[in-house]
């Protein structure tokens, strides 16, 4: 398929590769242009979409809704906190086995796969240890001054 691809999805492909993080399509825009290379958002989104399709992408999508893409090296995983935002990489994969015997099984060509894990990390989650060293989340309501607030 790689001779099929628009001068757009090559050029997104190699940037991509120089990269050694995944990024937005709005990133992908921005160093696009700063390097002379004018290429509209649009055109962004629709290659990443063929590079996706061809299995040499992969998207991550953020608990914001945000999708960062990156080449398919390995499959990634990772635990997300959903107040900073903050992803954690996990180095094992507990599902390949799955992943070989969903293949096998269906016959289905398994380009990669993501696992996400949210919650909220020890930064942003005010915690206690019990008796069990299980961290305890306490939430803090506020009733006071309930009158000034608008209608609930």
């Amino acid at each position: 398929m790689k001779s099929d691809r628009t001068r757009s999805q090559e050029r997104i492909l190699q940037l991509l590769k120089q990269c050694d993080r995944a990024i937005s399509a709005q990133d992908i825009y921005v160093e696009l242009r700063a390097r002379d290379r004018a290429v509209g958002l649009a055109t962004v989104y629709r290659a990443l979409e063929s590079l996706k399709l061809e299995g040499v992408v992969q998207g991550r999508t953020l608990s914001t809704g945000e999708s960062l893409y990156s080449c398919v090296q390995a499959d990634r995983h990772h635990l997300t906190c959903l107040h900073c935002g903050q992803s954690i990489p996990i180095d094992e994969c507990p599902v390949e086995e799955l992943e070989h015997r969903l293949e096998s099984l269906h016959q289905f060509k398994i380009y990669y796969h993501t696992l996400e894990f949210f919650g909220v990390c020890l930064t942003c989650a005010p915690t206690e240890v019990d008796n069990s060293h299980k961290p305890v989340i306490h939430l803090h309501h506020h009733s006071h001054d309930r009158s000034k607030q608008g209608p609930a």
